[in-house]
C-alpha cells in the first residue's frame, strides 16, 4: 500500500490523541534535528568516510508513544549514505531526458529500498526546482526546464519512493535557482509567473502524495522561504491542502525562531539552533502560539506513524548497490543519453571499419558522476567513458590522450579511423557550493553557477583542430544542463549529450557509439545559438527578478531559432508520425497519432503533446508541453499513441481575482517529436 494522502489522513485521530498527551517540551522535540551541520562537516574533515549524511540524519521521535524519529537520507542520484556501496544513478537531468515516468518510478523504488537498508525512512532528494537560467550549478539535480515535465517526473519519483513506505520530500520550496547567492538573494516575480511557472510542479507532487517538503535558503518577496507564511501556510498547507510536514534546508534554513515557527516551519535541520529551548521560551512568552506547535506535532506524528504502520520494514544491506539496481542505472543512462547531431550517419561506428580509435579529453578517464555537494553518491565503482568505449571497441586499437597538447592530439586524429572527444564539466565547474565558513554559510571553493554556457576554450580548440582533420569526429558532452555548441558544431560529425550518466555511464556511452544501443533521449532543455537568447541572471547578487518567459518558451515567443529545440533527440532509426486526431471532452483534451518505425533498427520515440495559446486574450506562450509518451517499436512496427491533457493544465492565473481560469477559445494542439513546429502535426480544438 502506498502511503497516499487519504491513507495518511486516516491517522489524524490517532495522531491527535498522542499530541493531546504531550508536554510542550515533547512537542518541540519533534521539531528539532539531532545532528548539527558544523559537527557533521567537522567529522568529514577528519575522516573522509564520515562524509555528509554517511548515516541518516535524525530528528525527533517519541519511542514511548511509538513515534519513530525522522531518519533523513539525501539524494537525488541515489542514496548519499555509506561509502563505496550505494547505487549511483544518472543525475536527474539525464533521467528527465528519458521522458520515462515508469522507469523513474522504478528508480524511486530502488532508492527507497537502499534507504531502508541504511536504516532511513525519508528521501530528501526529489529536487524539482525549475532552472530559470541553465547556468544554475545545481540544475543537474532537477529534470529539466519545463514545469509540466518537472511535475510528471518528480511525482513519478515520489510515487516510487512512497510505494516502499519511505517518505518522499520535494525540494527546495521555492524559487531556488542559483548557488552562489542562495543564502542572501531575494527573488521577485509577478503573480502569474509565480503561479504558472514556478509553483505548478510542486503542487502536482503534493497532489500526488508527497508527504514532506523542504523549504529553501533564499528569500522570496523579501522574506526567507523557511519563514514564509504565504508560501508555507497559505499556499502549501491551506490552499493546496498539504497534510505532511515542512523541513528546513540544512544549516541556514532557519534564521529566526519566531518568524520560522509562525511562518509554517515544522522541523529545523540538521541540528537545533533556533528551535528547541528557544522555541519553548518564545511560546511561553506568547510570541508563538502553542497552536502552531500543536499543528507541527500533529503533522509530524501523523506522517511518521502512517508510514510506519504501512510497513516500512528494513531491507537487508545486500540490496544496497545490488545487481538489479545497477542494471536500472545502466538502463537509465541508455535511455537518457541524447544524440543531437549525426551528419553523414557517422554514428553508429562500424567495428569492422574502425580499426584505430582515438579517444581525447581529460574527462574521458575521470570518475565524473556530478557535483560534490549534498547529492554526492559514493558507489563501489564507476565505469568511465574511456573504459566503456574500450570495452565496446572490441575489434579496435584504442588510443587515449588527454588532449593537453593540441598539435599532438591533431596528429593522433589524422591517423585514426574515428575520434571521440569527451568534453564538458565536472564538480569544479558547476554544482553546490560546499565550503563552510564559521557562520555556517557557504562560499567559494568548488561548484557554483556557470557564467558561460559554452565549453572551456581548451575543449573548443581541441574539437576544432581534431575535427578539421577527421570527418569521423564525435563529441560526447558531459554536463548538468545546456551547453552551447554553435562555436564548434560544424567541425564534427556527431554530438552526444551524456549529462552525468552515473556509475554505468561509460558502459552506455560505449554501447551507443557502436550501435549496441539505439539512443532515445530527448533534450529536457533548449540549446540556444547564443546564451544571450536566454534570461540574464546575476549569479552574485542580493536580488533577482524572474520573468514570465524562459527557455524554449522565451525563444519561441521572441521568434528566435535555437541550435537544438526542447524535446529534440535523434535515433539510429527513423520514425513516422501520422494520422493525428484531436478530441475534447468535458475535462480532457486528447491527441492521438500513429507512430511507425520506418528504419531497420529497434528504437524508442518520445511523442510529445503541446498546447498553443495564439487566441488568448492575455499574454501567453506560443505553446507549452502538456503531455508525452515514450513508445518502443521494432523495425516496421506501428503503434497507436493516445495522450490526455486535463483541461486544468490549460488554465492561466488571473492576478486580479487571484484564481486560475480556463479560457473559452480555440486552442492550437500539436503532436510530434520535439517542440519545433517542423516536427509537429498541428490541429485545433474549440472550447468556446
Amino acid at each position: 500500500m502506498d502511503c497516499n494522502r487519504k491513507y495518511r489522513l486516516k491517522h489524524t485521530e490517532k495522531a491527535q490523541a498522542i499530541v493531546d498527551q504531550l508536554s510542550l517540551e515533547e512537542k518541540v522535540s519533534l521539531m528539532s534535528g539531532d545532528m548539527p551541520l558544523e559537527k557533521i562537516l567537522a567529522e568529514a574533515r577528519i575522516s573522509p568516510e564520515k562524509h555528509y549524511n554517511h548515516v541518516p540524519c535524525s530528528a525527533g521521535g517519541l519511542p514511548e508513544y511509538n513515534v519513530p524519529p525522522i531518519m533523513f537520507c539525501d539524494g537525488s542520484r541515489g542514496v548519499v549514505c555509506g561509502t563505496g556501496k550505494s547505487t549511483c544513478f544518472p543525475v536527474a537531468m539525464l533521467r528527465g531526458a528519458s521522458f520515462d515516468t515508469s522507469l523513474e518510478r522504478k528508480i524511486g523504488t530502488a532508492i527507497a529500498r537502499e534507504i531502508l537498508a541504511y536504516g532511513g525512512n525519508l528521501f530528501g532528494g526529489v529536487c524539482i526546482n525549475l532552472p530559470y537560467a541553465p547556468g544554475w550549478g545545481r540544475s543537474q539535480e532537477t529534470y529539466g526546464e519545463d514545469s509540466f515535465h518537472l511535475g510528471e517526473m518528480g511525482s513519478a519519483m515520489v510515487q516510487g519512493i512512497q510505494g516502499e513506505h519511505v517518505i518522499a520530500m520535494v525540494k527546495h520550496f521555492a524559487f531556488n535557482q542559483m548557488e552562489i547567492s542562495r543564502f542572501t538573494v531575494n527573488v521577485t516575480c509577478d503573480p502569474r509567473t509565480e503561479r504558472e511557472v514556478f509553483l505548478p510542479h510542486f503542487k502536482k507532487c503534493v497532489d500526488r502524495g508527497a508527504a514532506a517538503v523542504m523549504s529553501s535558503y533564499n528569500k522570496y518577496q523579501g522574506c526567507y522561504c523557511g519563514h514564509h507564511d504565504y508560501l508555507l501556510n497559505k499556499v502549501l498547507k491551506e490552499e493546496w491542502g498539504f497534510d505532511g510536514f515542512v523541513m528546513s534546508d540544512f544549516g541556514s534554513g532557519v534564521r529566526d525562531t519566531v518568524e520560522a515557527a509562525n511562518g509554517g516551519q515544522n522541523v529545523e535541520m540538521s541540528g537545533t539552533k533556533y528551535f528547541g529551548d528557544n522555541l519553548i521560551r518564545t511560546v511561553r512568552d506568547g510570541k508563538v502560539s502553542e497552536d502552531r506547535i500543536n499543528d507541527a506535532a500533529l503533522r509530524i506524528i501523523r506522517t511518521m506513524i502512517s508510514f510506519q504502520e504501512a510497513g516500512n520494514s528494513r531491507y537487508p544491506e545486500s540490496v544496497i548497490g545490488c545487481r538489479e539496481h545497477i542494471s536500472l542505472a545502466l538502463q537509465s543512462a541508455r535511455e537518457g543519453i541524447t544524440l543531437i547531431q549525426n551528419k553523414h550517419s557517422v554514428l553508429p561506428l562500424n567495428r569492422k571499419k574502425v580499426q584505430r580509435l582515438v579517444v581525447l579529453g581529460r574527462l574521458a578517464s575521470a570518475d565524473n558522476l556530478g557535483d560534490h555537494g549534498s547529492s554526492q553518491v559514493f558507489p563501489a565503482y564507476t565505469v568511465t567513458p574511456l573504459q566503456g568505449i574500450t570495452k565496446a571497441a572490441s575489434n579496435s586499437e584504442v588510443i587515449y590522450y588527454d588532449g593537453a597538447n593540441i598539435p599532438h592530439a591533431k596528429e593522433l586524429a589524422e591517423s585514426a579511423d574515428a575520434v571521440v572527444l569527451i568534453v564538458g564539466y565536472n564538480f569544479d565547474d558547476e554544482g553546490e557550493y560546499t565550503t563552510q565558513n564559521s557562520d555556517e554559510t557557504y562560499t567559494g571553493a568548488r561548484g557554483g553557477d556557470r557564467y558561460d554556457l559554452g565549453l572551456h576554450p581548451t575543449d573548443v580548440a581541441l574539437i576544432k583542430e581534431t575535427g578539421s582533420v577527421n570527418p569521423n569526429s564525435i563529441v560526447v558532452m558531459i554536463g548538468g544542463n545546456t551547453i552551447t555548441t554553435s562555436e564548434w558544431q560544424d567541425s564534427v560529425g556527431a554530438i552526444l549529450m551524456a549529462y552525468y550518466p552515473g556509475m554505468e555511464g561509460g558502459t552506455a556511452i560505449g554501447e551507443i557509439l557502436f550501435g549496441d544501443v539505439n539512443p532515445s533521449g530527448k533534450l529536457p532543455f533548449v540549446i540556444p545559438v547564443s546564451q544571450t537568447d536566454l534570461p540574464s541572471v546575476k549569479w552574485e547578487t542580493d536580488s533577482q527578478y524572474y520573468d514570465y518567459y524562459h527557455g524554449y518558451a522565451k525563444l519561441e515567443k521572441e521568434g528566435i531559432s535555437p541550435a537544438f529545440p526542447y524535446g529534440f533527440g535523434l535515433s539510429y532509426t527513423k520514425f513516422e508520425i501520422t494520422d493525428a486526431v484531436f478530441e475534447t471532452s468535458s475535462d480532457l483534451m486528447t491527441a492521438s497519432c500513429s507512430v511507425k518505425n520506418t528504419g531497420s533498427m529497434e528504437g524508442s520515440e518520445v511523442v510529445q503533446l503541446y498546447i498553443g495559446f495564439s487566441n488568448s486574450r492575455v499574454d501567453r506562450p506560443a505553446k507549452l508541453l502538456k503531455g508525452f509518451c515514450r513508445v518502443s517499436l521494432k523495425p516496421g512496427e506501428t503503434k497507436r499513441v493516445d495522450i490526455d491533457c486535463p483541461l486544468d493544465e490549460l488554465q492561466w492565473y488571473d492576478p486580479e481575482d487571484k484564481c486560475f481560469k480556463l479560457e473559452k477559445m480555440k486552442y492550437d494542439v500539436y503532436i510530434g517529436s520535439s517542440s519545433d513546429n517542423n516536427d509537429l502535426i498541428k490541429g485545433t480544438l474549440d472550447l468556446a
